[in-house]
């Protein structure tokens, strides 16, 4: 168990929120109603949705927030789901909580869920169906217990959180949504409540040249291939900070036709990753700095100037996700902590990593991620399946602390606006 410092103004809000009759009737509505919201994230996990290909699910997800009541659902041009249920107070706080719709699995992949038990199995049951799940059930509790909150809360499903996807759905919501705070729904375990956010920078760089014989034309002609090789050679004297951490490697190279001859065109692709914008940045530039120097150092080596007999170098940025840190006071990290304190959850994991809350993090938005209760397990493998136990504890956990964040009718909210 991680112990950590909680306020006591955050203390205070939970016993206030936990004294009232609707929040503890919503918190019992996500006890007692798990099987159906189990049947919800079985339902849209069965509706296949690789990066970039969601709308089947966004439709069916949005359809589900309008059948709840939810009168002001959408989908935005990024094709993100919006499902904005207002609070009592125009000028209250806005939160956010967001679930990414999408999934690692191309197109045709068998989703059908098979059960054994209370175990669920099937590509995309949990990682991220349960963070819609636990979505939908929150929103069902605050209808169902006609909770009226002070400030606003937005239910979101995101696009494009996965790989190439490269946070697409949560840098279009952020970008075009005035938020106060932001939680992002995320992974199962409950004990885990995210301080920061990795950011990475990916970039594919291509080297080409005339290429040729490697007999004739040894001497007459660059060689790719040791180009990038010179490249990586440099690349792997980067000295980084261990603190705050950030590494770089070098996970994608090819290039060539034949043993016998000297290639016209060598790729890489190269993941840089901090929790630090600045260093990301540092970092980024040594690296690109290291390819340039070594297309110039492979032409120099054969006496060739310019491109028409040199290589020349193309480089292309096929992924930003940006980085970020929250302090332990940060409002909706506070909120999360007394929220777990008081539903009996112990803090396991107060870490970083790669989420929707990269983007709002990056922003110095309040956010965070928390999970959706359950146990997932092989996630972005076919033998990914989910474990039905505890689920409750998941949607308890993020709709008491929204609640703590933007308040009720009789009690106000913790988050300021920005």
């Amino acid at each position: 168990m991680i112990e950590v410092s909680i306020l006591p103004q955050y203390e205070k809000k939970l016993d206030e929120l936990l004294s009232n009759s609707k929040v503890q009737k919503a918190l019992n509505i996500c006890k007692s109603e798990v099987n159906k919201a189990m049947d919800e994230q079985i339902e849209l996990c069965e509706i296949e949705a690789p990066s970039f290909k969601e709308q089947n699910r966004a439709k069916r997800f949005s359809e589900k927030l309008k059948e709840l009541g939810i009168d002001n659902v959408k989908i935005d041009e990024a094709g993100n789901v919006i499902a904005t249920r207002p609070g009592i107070d125009p000028n209250g706080p806005v939160i956010a909580l967001g679930a990414h719709m999408d999934s690692v699995f191309p197109p045709g992949t068998n989703v059908k869920v098979r059960k054994e038990g209370n175990t669920y199995y099937a590509p995309g049951i949990g990682d991220n169906c349960s963070g819609l799940r636990a979505l939908l059930q929150i929103a069902r509790a605050l209808q169902t217990s006609d909770i009226k909150t002070e400030g606003t809360i937005v239910f979101v499903g995101t696009v494009g959180e996965e790989g190439n996807g490269d946070l697409k759905g949560s840098k279009y919501f952020c970008a075009h949504n005035q938020v106060d705070g932001f939680i992002a729904v995320d992974s199962t375990d409950v004990g885990r409540v995210l301080k920061g956010a990795v950011g990475s920078h990916r970039w594919r760089i291509t080297i080409e040249g005339p290429g040729g014989h490697s007999f004739a034309d040894f001497g007459k002609v660059p060689n790719a291939i040791h180009a990038i090789c010179r490249a990586g050679s440099l690349i792997s004297d980067i000295h980084t900070p261990a603190d705050p951490k950030t590494t770089f490697s070098i996970g994608i190279i090819k290039g060539g036709t034949s043993v016998n001859s000297i290639p016209a065109e060598a790729q890489v692709e190269i993941d840089m990753r901090s929790v630090s914008n600045d260093e990301l940045l540092k970092l980024e530039q040594s690296v690109l700095f290291a390819f340039e120097e070594a297309v110039k150092l492979e032409n120099a080596r054969w006496n060739i100037a310019g491109e028409d007999n040199g290589l020349k170098l193309t480089k292309e940025m096929i992924g930003n996700r940006p980085a970020g840190v929250r302090p332990d006071d940060c409002p909706v990290l506070q909120c999360a902590f007394a929220s777990q304190k008081r539903l009996g959850i112990k803090l396991t994991n107060h870490g970083m990593t790669s989420t929707d809350a990269n983007v709002p993090m990056s922003m110095n938005i309040p956010s965070t991620c928390l999970s959706s209760g359950g146990k997932g397990i092989g996630a972005h493998t076919l033998s990914e399946h989910f474990v039905m136990e505890d689920t409750h504890l998941g949607p308890q956990l993020v709709m008491l602390t929204a609640l703590a964040l933007v308040g009720t009718e009789n009690i106000r909210g913790t988050l300021p606006k920005l």
